[in-house]
Parts: structure tokens; C-alpha cells; sequence
């Protein structure tokens, strides 16, 4: 069984989205962060650790311990979508092969087109094929 779409299905069945999912085999634990629009509560994240506690009952899914969180305010960006949603918001990036002995870069997320993502920087706009990128995550406005 796995594990992921089985959470995957439960956090969207209570109107929320599944942003990321970790799992530590060592451990034993169960890492799912969610998202939604509004923002995310402690009461969010207690009715979804408790459906999903139920459902790992049922579905017999072994494991120590479940946490349940929101992505926080610099949410890694997994998804296409996420490129899309967070379009004019700025970003940090790590590229997983250097560009010009280069792997760190931040500026506003000016949207992905064909698998490119486009980086507006104080050097100009830059893109990058979405494969290259290792991570990206929001740079949180305070």
C-alpha cells in the first residue's frame, strides 16, 4: 500500500492540500504538512491527524508517530501548481547543478511556462528548467 496517496486522499477529502509528506523508516514517523487557502489552524491539523489516525487504524499502516503541520511561512514549492499560485511572490531557489558557479538564487516568481520557471532578479530575469531545481521555497514578507 502506499502510503503517500492514502494520505494524499484523506487531506483532500477534508478540503485541504497536501503539500508535503515525510516519512523516517528509522523512526517510525509520519510528517504531513498541509495548506489552505485561509491558512492553517492547530484545530486544522488536530481533525486531520485524527482522520488520518483512524484510517491508518483501518488500512493497518505501522507507525511510531504522526505530525501534523502547516509548511510554514516559507512553503517549499513541490508542485507545478505551486509555481503557478505563488507566481509574484518571492522566492529562493537551489538548483541542483551550479550556472555560473551559481546555486542560490532569489527574486519574484514570474510564473512557469513549458517546464521553465521564470525568476525576476536584481540582475535581470532569469529561468531555469523545473528539473534543475533542487528546491524553492517562499521567502517570508514580515
Amino acid at each position: 500500500m502506499d502510503v503517500r496517496s492514502l494520505v494524499e486522499r484523506v487531506v483532500a477529502g477534508l478540503g485541504f492540500e497536501l503539500v508535503d509528506f515525510e516519512t523516517s523508516p528509522r523512526a517510525r514517523l509520519l510528517r504531513v504538512f498541509i495548506d489552505i487557502e485561509r491558512g492553517v489552524t492547530v484545530d486544522d491539523c488536530a481533525t486531520v491527524s485524527n482522520q488520518l489516525t483512524r484510517v491508518f487504524e483501518v488500512e493497518q499502516v505501522d507507525y511510531d508517530r504522526l505530525e501534523v503541520s502547516s509548511p510554514g511561512l516559507d512553503r517549499p514549492l513541490k508542485k507545478v501548481a505551486d509555481y503557478e499560485r505563488f507566481q509574484g511572490r518571492e522566492i529562493q531557489l537551489r538548483l541542483a547543478v551550479p550556472v555560473d558557479n551559481q546555486r542560490n538564487f532569489v527574486g519574484v516568481l514570474q510564473g512557469l511556462a513549458e517546464g521553465v520557471v521564470r525568476l525576476a532578479t536584481t540582475k535581470g530575469e532569469l529561468a531555469f528548467p523545473l528539473e534543475d531545481i533542487e528546491k524553492a521555497r517562499l521567502v517570508p514578507k514580515f
